[in-house]
């Protein structure tokens, strides 16, 4: 039912965490590195990055059969359109595609995917970042993310995010955000993968890496500091 349809995505795809950002010149895209199922974490080498086109990528989360079933059926299909046209999709036409497969799918077989979706046209020699979700919901942002570790992370980008940062500036704020999760957010999340996609297209992809803060307090067990209660 959509009911237990609405409840299953929430639970399972906001435990995972992508984030981009949009700049003058660029656009980053990072997502956790967890892989798992319900509560449990199988891996911490999750790949939910995927190129599209020289210049256009998306991050992915959801369940993971439809992320890799979803995001390659994308990927193909702008491979393809390249192949008959003779030229490439734009970010902007990418986007509106894969937010109309999605919409497709709803009353279908639901693909159980969120995403971003980044990309630097050459036409017009600007950058752009689309957010969309598993009901084909689509807006195009400045800077956006999935999961429960939004919550945390909105206010600082709302706070720090500037159009004209560099890529130095840029993977100093994402640290900031990460920094923010390993401190307030329930769930581990011990590495992320990030991209930056500019005129040149995507640059190597770059892995953070931030061990969650340290106890303030520790008491050693003993069996003196038990009260016996008799």
């Amino acid at each position: 039912t959509n009911k237990s349809l609405s409840y299953f995505a929430a639970g399972r795809t906001t435990m995972e965490y992508l984030i981009g950002m949009k700049f003058n010149n660029f656009v980053l895209l990072s997502h956790d590195n967890n892989g798992g199922r319900d509560i449990l974490v199988m891996k911490q080498d999750q790949q939910k990055f995927f190129i599209l086109d020289e210049y256009a990528g998306m991050v992915v989360s959801g369940e993971a059969g439809d992320t890799v079933y979803f995001s390659e059926f994308i990927q193909k299909n702008v491979v393809l359109y390249r192949i008959r046209n003779g030229y490439s999709m734009s970010p902007s036409a990418a986007a509106n595609y894969t937010r109309h497969e999605l919409a497709e799918a709803l009353r279908q077989k639901v693909n159980i995917v969120n995403l971003l979706l980044g990309g630097y046209d050459k036409t017009s020699n600007t950058p752009s970042l689309y957010f969309m979700d598993y009901l084909g919901t689509l807006a195009e942002v400045p800077y956006g993310s999935h999961g429960y570790g939004s919550y945390f992370t909105y206010s600082l980008l709302d706070r720090l995010h500037r159009p004209d940062m560099t890529q130095v500036e840029a993977e100093d704020l994402l640290l900031k955000c990460v920094v923010e999760l390993q401190k307030r957010f329930a769930i581990n999340l011990p590495s992320f993968s990030y991209y930056f996609v500019d005129q040149n297209g995507f640059g190597e992809k770059k892995v953070l890496t931030v061990p969650p803060p340290p106890l303030t307090t520790a008491r050693a067990f003993h069996p003196a500091a038990v009260e016996v209660m008799e």
